[in-house]
């Protein structure tokens, strides 16, 4: 679960920047385009990692493979349809994330059939970015406030059980690190990556 590996850490740093700034960007041009102009005024409708990192979660997500970027404020008053606009603007994080990792490992692909790889340094860059896109995608699925599986539950909760969802938020941190001194991420998370690679794999099939 964890990997101190320097290497690995350099060549995942680009993973880490792309799976991030991809993640806050998609919220926050979805939100743009359902009619919240608030990631606009605030910076964040922008490819610049500077505006999206979040410093603890690039920390978790360097030595845990799972962690989270600065959440893109919007104004939900401002969709057309409010509950459409929450749902498409919390999913587009994670599926940008999905894209990304299918987009590179298409590129791994491509150039392992090409013969094209000359060192292993390129290989595991793209591996990496793969690797983190998919497990960003994924965590941040998990229905926890801030996290956009908790803001999509909450399209379909009544609204007192989202006052209770959302009063979660402030032990959010504390209940992650619980989390992963359990067994939950090796049991729920990892085969859920497993199952997304799975997809890619099929989907790939015809080409390899």
């Amino acid at each position: 679960m964890f990997d101190f590996n320097i290497l690995s850490i350099i060549a995942g740093l680009p993973g880490l920047l792309i799976a991030m700034v991809v993640h806050e960007y998609a919220h926050a041009q979805v939100a743009d385009w359902m009619g919240d102009d608030t990631p606009r005024m605030t910076g964040r409708l922008t490819l610049n990692p500077v505006a999206h990192i979040d410093p603890v979660g690039l920390i978790m997500l360097l030595v845990a493979q799972f962690g989270w970027a600065k959440p893109v404020m919007i104004n939900p008053g401002n969709f057309r349809n409010w509950r459409k606009g929450e749902i498409c603007v919390s999913l587009a994080g994670p599926m940008s994330n999905l894209l990304m990792a299918f987009l590179a490992l298409v590129v791994e692909v491509i150039f392992v059939k090409a013969h094209l790889f000359t060192t292993t340094a390129l290989p595991m860059v793209l591996h990496l970015i793969v690797l983190y896109n998919v497990n960003f995608a994924i965590f941040n699925m998990i229905p926890l406030p801030p996290l956009d599986g908790s803001r999509v539950l909450m399209c379909f909760l009544p609204t007192s059980w989202n006052y209770k969802l959302a009063s979660l938020e402030r032990y959010s941190f504390l209940i992650l690190i619980a989390l992963m001194m359990t067994p939950f991420f090796t049991y729920i998370l990892i085969p859920l990556q497993r199952l997304v690679f799975a997809l890619f794999s099929l989907i790939l099939a015809p080409f390899l």
